[in-house]
């Protein structure tokens, strides 16, 4: 699928995603629990969700990939725990957006007195051809949904500010402190939403910038969103009032505006639980199509319409799933989704620690989270103890989920061809034994030249193509070219050990070729035609050049013939942007191979040279 999504779409997906049920519904539920600081509860509950956005910012930034969670999951942990996550999540997205149609499906039966599961399936079908249609219409369609949501909430905020009662939030704290916490646990499902829009990274243009950014900012902004709508709830509806109200925003509009401002917020729900329906297929859709990807699921559901617009077969079966939903009872399920939800979480925050210390030199997020570890640990603590919140019935449900997920994967494990999660490499370090392979390595490597629109240029090829030699121990200038010679010769034939020698001796009798108290790239010249290649030479105790540079580390060493000397200039200039970045003596360093060596070339942004 091609990728033409900018940071408005992924802005409004996530928006979308979050504000529905959570404002519209809970703040009633919410208040009788917390009293007047609710809306503190809603500013916690953000805090916590910015934890996994950091996190998942970090791992989408590395693999922007179709499928989220499931993605980085099977690549972090292995196949099964990734087809596990990957079906949940399919389906808890679906159970949400069919929670939000029957939502929708409950207005339509009050207006125009339609059947409630037959007007459900009708928009189920509508919203599933809208997504068949194509992204960017879908996508369209929810930033235009999103804008007016948000207009509306903001109309109602400065109304409502101008109407409060300040008594009303007196005592501030009548339930206690501890309530401010435990009803920002029960209020955290409002945020849920934003992790599931990870999963349609695979189409989002430059992601490197727009992910991070469409994710942090709309988390925020709906944060500041729920706060001030509440606030304004607290200040302008009698407490008795507001804490029995299944709608206390609709409610509070009556009481500040009149009928005008409670018809806006009526129209305000609507658009709500049609932003969640219409993004919750978009996004579940994309689920099926990453699995399907990795052989978990037939390969039929990787299909797309012509140019990449949809994967129609992808949103028919997730749309039929959520037609089977919307016909069920949703509270047990709903709440199934909402546990899922919450594992889905800690995976991302145990990712990011799992990947991190796995060392994988390919794993090149352009975010990282801060507070590392501590962020991660804090919130994989605290989702724990909201899982244990939502009691042994929900939990028992996932769990036979679960089970038919790991059915799934031993049925389709032999079609898999994933074999090399980070857990590996990881324990590999741990245990100093070869357990991973390069499979992973290969496989990030691919995603940040789609992720940074890197083209390979005739430099790359030279890498793709050079020698490598790794000394353990220090040595001097001649012991190095004593090294270096039997490779050059095994390369270029005609050149003899000795020659290689004096050739090399010669070049630094000139002028020296170290550039740095790390870097020196000897090049030298010799007969013939068509012959150039470079020869990479880490020596981790250094190499001893001269008094004044005792401990070169790095020797790019450049051979070639006279009519090569445009891609012989060309090969410096590359050398020395790459060497010039800020992590690159760490990087070469702690490579582990001649791969992870060639790979600070081939994946360190550079100016690249065409073809001739």
């Amino acid at each position: 699928m091609s990728r033409k999504l900018g940071f408005l779409s992924i802005f409004c997906i996530s928006a979308g995603a979050m504000i529905s049920s959570g404002l519209f519904v809970l703040p009633g539920l919410a208040f009788a629990q917390a009293g007047p600081v609710v809306f503190l509860s809603y500013f916690v509950a953000g805090l916590v969700a910015l934890t996994t956005v950091l996190s998942l910012s970090e791992l989408v930034t590395a693999m922007p990939k179709a499928g989220g969670d499931y993605f980085y999951v099977s690549r972090t942990f292995g196949q099964l725990f990734g087809t596990v996550s990957g079906l949940l999540s399919w389906l808890a997205l679906s159970l949400k957006s069919a929670f939000a149609i029957i939502g929708l499906a409950e207005l339509a039966f009050l207006i125009l007195g339609i059947d409630l599961v037959v007007s459900a399936l009708i928009l189920t079908l509508l919203f599933t051809i809208l997504n068949l249609v194509g992204i960017k219409e879908a996508v369209s369609f929810q930033i235009f949904l999103v804008i007016a949501l948000l207009a509306i909430l903001i109309l109602f905020t400065i109304s409502g500010l101008q109407k409060i009662v300040i008594a009303r939030y007196e005592p501030f704290l009548s339930h206690g402190f501890n309530a401010l916490f435990s009803t920002a646990g029960f209020v955290f499902v409002s945020f849920g939403g934003v992790l599931t829009t990870a999963s349609i990274a695979g189409e989002i243009k430059n992601p490197a910038r727009n992910i991070p950014l469409g994710l942090i900012i709309s988390t925020i902004i709906v944060t500041i969103v729920y706060m001030l709508v509440t606030f304004v709830l607290v200040g302008s509806i009698p407490p008795e009032m507001f804490e029995q109200s299944l709608a206390p925003v609709a409610s509070a509009a009556r009481l500040i505006g009149g009928n005008p401002l409670y018809l806006a917020i009526v129209i305000a729900s609507f658009l709500a639980f049609v932003t969640t329906a219409n993004g919750g297929i978009l996004t579940a859709s994309r689920y099926p199509v990453a699995l399907a990807k990795d052989n978990m699921l037939p390969k039929l559901l990787t299909r797309t319409s012509a140019g990449g617009k949809n994967p129609y077969p992808a949103i028919i079966t997730t749309g039929c799933l959520i037609a089977i939903s919307v016909t069920l009872k949703l509270d047990l399920l709903i709440k199934a989704a909402s546990t899922v939800i919450l594992l889905s979480n800690i995976f991302a925050h145990i990712s990011v620690i799992v990947m991190r210390e796995s060392k994988i030199s390919n794993y090149r997020p352009t975010f990282r989270a801060p507070f590392y570890p501590w962020l991660q640990i804090t919130g994989i603590i605290i989702f724990i103890l909201l899982i244990v919140d939502m009691g042994m019935e929900p939990v028992l449900l996932s769990l036979f989920f679960v089970f038919g997920g790991i059915v799934i994967y031993f049925i389709r494990k032999s079609k898999s061809r994933f074999d090399s999660p980070a857990i590996l490499h990881l324990l590999e370090r741990i245990t100093n034994k070869k357990l991973g392979t390069q499979h992973l390595s290969n496989e990030l490597r691919t995603i940040v030249r789609d992720r940074d629109g890197i083209t390979k240029d005739d430099f790359d090829q030279v890498i793709e193509s050079s020698h490598f030699l790794d000394l353990e121990k220090q040595v001097d200038l001649d012991e190095f070219m004593k090294e270096l010679c039997p490779i050059v010769h095994n390369s270029i034939l005609f050149l003899e050990p000795d020659d290689v020698i004096k050739l090399l001796k010669e070049r630094e009798a000139e002028s020296s070729t170290v550039i740095s108290d790390f870097v020196a790239i000897p090049h030298i010249i010799i007969d013939g035609k068509k012959i150039f290649s470079v020869f990479l030479i880490r020596a981790k105790n250094g190499i001893m050049f001269s008094d004044q540079y005792p401990a070169i580390k790095a020797v790019f060493v450049l051979i070639g013939t006279r009519d090569m000397r445009n891609l012989h200039l060309r090969a410096l200039a590359a050398i020395a942007q790459v060497i010039q970045t800020p992590d690159f003596n760490k990087r070469w360093l702690i490579a582990r191979n001649h791969d992870e060596i060639n790979d600070l070339f081939l994946l360190t942004p550079r100016k690249r040279s065409k073809y001739p």
